[in-house]
């Protein structure tokens, strides 16, 4: 008897880490493949890095890959809902499900094994979210912030204006190869004060070239006039036979300060209780701005707080379980209890972003899943022991 009991025993496990390992399996491989279209569609977005800002293509792929842990952290929830359906689609359509039960296996087991299964997912979430992506989509921000252009060659083109520097706008009429035509250039902001005399005060200047000859983030400028507006309001015109300019030092139009989304979690934490306990103090957080705290919480809420509803997900998708006779309805009930776990996700996607607005909005989306939860799971079992009766 003790034999046997230890035999259903090892069966029920080897059951409950098939089950495991075929649901981790369709988790797998669906957040990879929705991520990896998403970060397709967005690397093709980045490619402006190369066409319009003159970064190198080493420069464009560690951006890009940096930016995927970010994808990856977004598809979790929907991944492991979709996970989960095709899982118990699989289990029902192969009748393993049916072999389950017959060979005493309760459902409410098979819910809590889900359950368990969401609860690591919550903490790979919040694993990622918290410290990998800030992390990963810090260093991108850094990378863009250290990497010079590689060249301005894709940044000139014939017969359109160009501002991709900060202060400059370029218009050219001809361009062979590096050699490029009748080229104007506009200065307000005193980014080229090298080319004129120290005792200059140009507001800002004009220069005019017949022709250029680019060599990576350099241009050497031909024949060609320096008009410059001085603060006295006298207009100084230099002219020249050849003169260089250097683009290493000059800003391109890329945002390089560090967004809110690329803080640390530390960081934002320090900022939430610098605003709520230390008013009086003069602390403050680089990169979480206390004049709109919102932007904080709402991240603060995405990162810690949009995971606890996959494990209400893992509990709407077990009603599905609950057994029906007719096969149309059971099609029917896998629709509905799909839908409104992809109506609560999409819902807990929209409302993260109120969080941050108010009070009431804040606890709202906190005490949500913790008031549903169990809520759901006490009618869920209650519609099993209505099976065994």
């Amino acid at each position: 008897m003790h034999y046997f009991i230890q035999q259903i025993f090892m069966l029920k496990n080897k059951i409950y880490n098939y089950i495991t390992l075929e649901l981790i399996k369709s988790f797998i491989l669906i957040l990879f493949s929705l991520s990896l279209i998403a970060w397709t569609v967005r690397a093709v977005n980045f490619l402006d890095l190369i066409v319009d800002s003159g970064y190198s293509t080493s420069t464009y792929f560690i951006y890009s890959l940096l930016n995927l842990t970010n994808i990856i952290t977004k598809f979790i929830p929907l991944s492991f809902l979709l996970a989960l359906l095709l899982t118990i689609i699989k289990l029902e359509r192969q009748n393993e499900l049916l072999v389950l039960w017959t060979s005493g296996v309760a459902k409410f087991k098979i819910t809590n094994l889900f359950f368990l299964i969401s609860l690591f997912i919550l903490l790979f979430y919040i694993f990622s979210s918290t410290i990998i992506t800030p992390t990963a989509l810090n260093k991108s921000r850094s990378l863009i912030k250290q990497s010079g252009l590689d060249t301005v060659t894709n940044l000139l083109k014939p017969n359109a204006f160009s501002d991709a520097f900060k202060g400059l706008t370029f218009y050219i009429d001809e361009k062979q190869d590096n050699v490029v035509k009748n080229i104007f250039i506009k200065d307000d902001s005193n980014n080229l004060n090298n080319l004129l005399p120290e005792k200059s005060t140009a507001k800002n200047k004009t220069i005019y070239a017949e022709r250029g000859v680019i060599a990576k983030n350099k241009i050497i400028l031909e024949k060609g006039v320096i008009q410059s507006y001085e603060k006295d309001n006298t207009v100084r015109i230099i002219q020249f036979n050849k003169t260089l300019l250097n683009f290493e030092n000059l800003d391109n139009r890329v945002i390089k300060d560090v967004k809110i989304q690329e803080t640390s979690t530390l960081k934002i934490l320090s900022c939430l209780k610098n605003h709520y306990y230390d008013k009086v103090s003069e602390a403050y957080v680089k990169n979480c701005p206390k004049d709109n705290i919102a932007i904080v919480i709402e991240t603060f809420s995405r990162r810690m707080l949009m995971p606890l509803y996959i494990p209400l997900v893992s509990i709407l998708i077990s009603f599905i379980l609950i057994y029906t006779k007719n096969k149309k309805k059971k099609i029917i009930n896998r629709y509905i209890f799909f839908g409104l776990s992809f109506i609560l996700l999409v819902l807990a996607e929209l409302l993260v972003r109120y969080s941050g607005i108010s009070t009431v909005g804040f606890y709202t989306y906190l005490l949500t899943p913790f008031l549903s939860l169990p809520i759901l799971y006490f009618f869920l079992m209650n519609k099993f022991r209505k099976e065994l009766k």
